[in-house]
C-alpha cells in the first residue's frame, strides 16, 4: 500500500497525477458550482446556536429549535457556534492528527486493519479493492465509542482523542434532542431510540487528509455520498481552505467554516428514522494544488445490533389514527455499515437499497 503522502513527497516535485487517481466523474460530479460573487444568495449556510439551545431562555431555545427544523428540512447540512468545545483541544487534535499521518510507513501500516469492523484502520481512497479509481486521500478510522481505541502513536494522541470523542458525543447528544422537538416527538425520542441515553451507540472518528494535488481537476478527494448514522461533526484544519462542498438544490456549493465552528449533517439513518423527513445529504470533497487540507468527522449512529426503521410517531397523520406507509425497510446498523463499505461510494445508493 502506498499513502498519497507518501507518493507526493517520494516523487519530490510531482507534476502530474498517476492515471490510477484519475476520477471518472458521475452525474451529480456534473452539476454546476455554486458562485459566491455571482450567487451570493445560494450561500447562506444555516448557522445554529448551541449555547441559545442548551443554556438560553425557553424563547431562545425555541427559535433555535426552529432554525434547526429549517436546517434539516432545506439543507440537512448546517454550522454550530458557541458550542463550548476548547479551541486549544480542537488545535491539540489537529497537531496530534498531523503527527500520525507524518509517522513513518512502517508505523501506519501497523494499522491497515483487514475486517471492516476493526476498530484502528489506516489506509488509502475508500475499497481500493472495488474502486475503478483511487482517491486522493489517506485516513485514519477509529471506533471510539462504546469502546474507546486510539493509536499508541503519538504518545499524547489517545488522550486528546478520547476528550475530543467525549466533547463531540454530548454535542450529539444535545443537537439529537432538539432535532426530536423540532420534529413534535419527546426531546429524548431519538436519544431513547437510539440508544444514547443508555450510553451504547456507536461513535466513529474519522480523519481524512488530502495532500496537494498537481492536477485537482482531474482527482477527487471524497466523491459524492451521504453518510450513514444519524449526525456526522466535522471540523477542519484550516477554515480558509475549501474542500468540501455540498449538494444543495441541484448545485454544488463550497462550503467556507467560520473560524471555531463545527459543520454538522444529518445521515442516512436519520432519513430511515424521520421517514425521509429530514434527508441525508449528498457531499463531496474536493482537492487542491496548494496546501494539505485535514478534516476529522465523527459519526454518530446506534449500537451496532440495533434495527432502525422509520418512527411509528412520524407515519401517524395530523389526527392520529392513520398511518401512512413507511418508505424504508428496517436495517440493522452493522449490516448497513457492511453494504456501505462493501461498494465504492456513489451517492445513496446504499439507502436507495432500502426504500419500499
Amino acid at each position: 500500500m502506498l499513502f498519497v503522502k507518501e507518493l507526493v513527497e517520494s516523487a519530490g516535485r510531482l507534476t502530474r497525477v498517476p492515471s490510477k487517481y484519475v476520477f471518472e466523474t458521475t452525474k451529480s460530479d456534473d452539476c454546476m458550482v455554486v458562485d459566491p460573487v455571482s450567487e451570493p444568495e445560494t450561500i447562506k449556510i444555516p448557522i445554529i446556536d448551541y449555547s441559545l439551545m442548551t443554556s438560553g431562555n425557553p424563547d431562545q431555545r425555541s427559535q433555535v429549535i426552529n432554525e434547526l427544523r429549517n436546517a434539516c428540512l432545506e439543507w440537512g447540512f448546517f454550522m454550530v457556534i458557541n458550542h463550548g468545545v476548547g479551541e486549544t483541544l480542537r488545535d491539540e487534535l489537529m497537531r496530534a492528527t498531523e503527527s500520525f499521518f507524518d509517522l513513518s510507513m512502517e508505523e501506519k501500516l501497523k494499522y491497515t486493519g483487514k475486517k471492516l469492523f476493526d476498530p484502528i484502520k489506516c489506509g488509502t481512497s475508500f475499497n481500493p479493492n472495488v474502486e475503478k479509481s483511487l482517491l486522493w486521500r489517506d485516513y485514519l478510522k477509529l471506533l471510539v465509542h462504546p469502546h474507546f481505541n486510539a493509536p499508541h502513536k503519538p504518545s499524547h494522541f489517545s488522550k486528546i482523542l478520547q476528550e475530543y470523542s467525549k466533547k463531540t458525543r454530548e454535542m450529539a447528544s444535545e443537537l439529537l434532542k432538539g432535532i426530536s422537538e423540532s420534529l413534535g416527538l419527546d426531546e429524548n425520542y431519538i436519544n431513547e431510540k437510539m440508544g444514547v441515553e443508555s450510553e451504547k451507540w456507536t461513535q466513529v472518528l474519522v480523519a481524512n487528509m488530502y495532500p496537494p494535488c498537481p492536477q485537482p481537476e482531474l482527482s477527487i478527494g471524497l466523491p459524492p455520498h451521504s453518510d450513514h448514522g444519524l449526525l456526522t461533526i466535522l471540523m477542519q484544519n484550516d477554515p480558509s481552505i475549501l474542500g468540501l462542498q455540498v449538494l444543495h438544490n441541484a448545485k454544488w456549493v463550497p462550503i467556507h467554516p467560520l473560524p471555531n465552528s463545527f459543520l454538522v449533517n444529518t445521515g442516512d439513518h436519520m432519513e430511515i428514522l424521520t421517514n425521509g423527513k429530514y434527508k441525508s445529504v449528498v457531499h463531496r470533497a474536493v482537492v487542491n494544488n496548494k496546501t494539505t487540507r485535514i478534516s476529522i468527522g465523527t459519526a454518530h449512529g446506534p449500537p451496532l445490533d440495533k434495527i432502525v426503521s422509520p418512527a411509528p410517531e412520524l407515519l401517524a397523520n395530523g389526527v392520529g389514527t392513520q398511518l401512512s406507509l413507511p418508505a424504508y425497510r428496517g436495517i440493522k446498523y452493522r449490516d448497513f455499515l457492511e453494504l456501505q463499505q462493501s461498494k465504492s461510494l456513489n451517492g445513496k445508493s446504499c439507502l436507495d437499497c432500502l426504500r419500499l
